[in-house]
């Protein structure tokens, strides 16, 4: 017993923590976007969990920690076409400015710093699984993750199935079965980035990625998840679904952990909203 004790948004509990592999301790945080200079909020989740890895690393021999990139996105599409540059110019400059600042605030870098785009073929490979065992389907060149046919879907953020719908932007889409029924593969545009598939050249949906990222790297279970507040639903919610479904195991990761907003005059700050500091600024 190491005496650390961590709060699991999973079972709304402070409970002991208590490794899989006390060897191994095994982390995986969700990482930047890159489409633009992270602000002070994006920065909170970087320190917190340093912090929290530096701790185990204090306890335990070994902690692997893994801390994704995602580098196929509508918002890096958006932004290259508004600065007239090439997606892989954006993601590259990005990139260097997200661990320049990260190395400002002494963050360590984490031990595997997987990007997105490097990984297609295990996100196809768990697409592939899903729709074998009946739990995504085929729609108008899409291909979508079916929520009914999990039973317990909403375990992390303590909902049920309605009222997430009913509590969240969920994408609508004439080529759904269910509202909330979300998108593992798409089709991409010819100015978009794509990768040729069974399912027709398209890009992954956001939260397939890190469920190929986390797998490969820490295996299909593992300790310690991590993120913000703001990916409890749907991107975490979502990734637990998936990677259950698809590997065939009652968890994805046993503790949960999501750090704070940063508010500015009682609002979250965001580049949304436009009250955001850089950290480079300040």
């Amino acid at each position: 017993m190491s005496g650390i004790k961590i709060y699991n948004t999973l079972t709304k509990k402070l409970e002991s923590f208590e490794p899989i592999d006390k060897n191994n301790i095994r982390i995986y945080v969700c990482g930047p976007t890159v489409y633009d200079l992270i602000h002070i909020g994006n920065a909170r989740p970087i320190v917190v969990f340093d912090v929290l890895v530096r701790l185990m690393r204090e306890v335990y021999p070994k902690v692997t920690y893994v801390r994704n990139i995602t580098d196929v996105d509508d918002k890096i599409n958006n932004q290259a076409s508004k600065n007239n540059e090439s997606i892989s110019e954006l993601t590259a400059r990005t990139i260097d400015a997200f661990n320049q600042d990260a190395e400002s605030l002494c963050a360590q870098k984490p031990d595997v710093e997987p990007r997105a785009t490097m990984h297609i073929s295990e996100m196809l490979a768990i697409i592939s699984k899903l729709i074998d065992s009946g739990y995504a389907y085929i729609s108008q060149n899409h291909v979508l993750f079916s929520v009914s046919s999990m039973k317990d879907y909403g375990k992390l953020s303590g909902r049920s199935l309605d009222e997430l719908i009913d509590g969240a932007r969920v994408e609508i889409g004439e080529y759904k079965k269910n509202p909330a029924d979300f998108i593992l593969w798409k089709p991409a545009q010819k100015d978009e980035p794509g990768w040729n598939s069974e399912f027709g050249r398209g890009r992954p949906g956001w939260h397939i990625e890190c469920s190929a990222m986390s797998a490969k790297y820490l295996g299909e279970q593992f300790d310690i998840h991590g993120g913000g507040l703001d990916l409890i639903f749907p991107h975490h919610e979502n990734e637990i679904a998936q990677s259950c479904c698809a590997f065939e195991k009652k968890y994805l990761a046993k503790y949960w952990m999501h750090n704070g907003f940063i508010n500015i005059d009682q609002e979250k700050m965001s580049k949304s909203l436009g009250n955001v500091f850089n950290v480079r600024d300040i």
